[in-house]
């Protein structure tokens, strides 16, 4: 298992990958949306300042989970280019024309 954190961190640092092999290539990919579907099982300790922790599931070996459960989600990843290093996002009413 592998947490869910781990996975969109890992996804990231390949799509990055990938934005950068493509820089200057005849034939480039539009970045749109991205969805990922995995089976989650959710781990609660009950030590002091306790935490829920969601772990990645891989479903087609012969993983044995016992009395874990797990479930399926659907995750809709929102990809953006920040170039800069410098965040695209403001607090504030929007003038017209701004999103």
């Amino acid at each position: 298992m592998i947490e869910l954190a781990t996975v969109i961190r890992d996804l990231r640092t390949e799509l990055q990958g990938a934005v950068a092999a493509g820089d200057g290539a005849a034939l480039q990919f539009e970045l749109g949306p991205i969805e990922l579907e995995v089976s989650l099982a959710v781990e609660r300790s009950s030590t002091a300042g306790a935490k829920v922790r969601f772990w990645v599931v891989d479903t087609s070996g012969d993983t044995k989970l016992g009395s874990t459960s797990t479930q399926r989600i659907k995750l809709s990843l929102t990809p953006r280019l920040n170039p800069s290093g410098v965040s695209p996002y403001v607090s504030g009413a929007a003038e017209q024309d701004e999103r």
